[in-house]
């Protein structure tokens, strides 16, 4: 279980801190992600983080520890966390703060655990001035084009020139999530399941 929470904090700790090789080995090649920004493989989530980050775009991950299941050779490991974004809106500076739950799939390969899925799991997320006194407006209209759990997240993103996925995992529609955890849990114990975030 150790290996497995090593290779999870080692991951966000990579992409945090720009060390990219460190990231990149927590995936396997055949890895899959799917969050706000990114839908496609492990591998690539590297590249596009490290473009993201060349950019000036970064954001930091508060994280609660991970709580692991372990079942032979793979783990499913659910992280809460806060991605924090420090940014300016209309010249005022502020910070966005998401809240999700980053749920990671597991595998043991040649005695090396490594990342198979990837997806994040949408709470909520709030937008504050940075400094007391600041004043923030944002039109509800244009929070409004996107879904509840990540609203603020999505509109900071579509701002800097990123597609955000109206089809996240998110709270507000339980039905679904639920069944992505179902489905996590048959994979875990090796039985059929849809792929993650599907």
């Amino acid at each position: 279980m150790a290996h497995v929470t090593r290779t999870v904090l080692l991951e966000r700790q990579g992409r945090d801190r720009g060390w990219w090789d460190q990231m990149r080995a927590c995936y396997w090649p055949d890895s899959t992600v799917t969050l706000s920004w990114y839908r496609g493989d492990g591998p690539g989530f590297v590249d596009a983080s490290e473009a993201m980050s060349g950019r000036g775009d970064s954001s930091v991950h508060r994280l609660s520890p991970p709580v692991v299941h372990v079942a032979g050779g793979r783990a499913f490991a659910e992280t809460p966390a806060r991605i924090e974004v420090r940014t300016r809106v209309d010249g005022v500076l502020a910070d966005l703060v998401s809240h999700t739950r980053i749920v990671h799939r597991l595998e043991r390969r040649a005695g090396r655990w490594g990342i198979v899925a990837l997806d994040c799991v949408y709470e909520r997320d709030t937008l504050t001035p940075a400094h007391p006194g600041g004043r923030l407006v944002v039109p509800p209209e244009e929070l409004a084009a996107h879904r509840a759990p990540y609203a603020v997240l999505a509109w900071h993103l579509a701002r800097r020139g990123y597609d955000v996925a109206g089809d996240l995992l998110g709270d507000d529609r339980p039905e679904r999530t639920a069944a992505f955890y179902a489905d996590t849990l048959c994979w875990l114990r090796g039985r059929p399941g849809r792929p993650a975030g599907s």
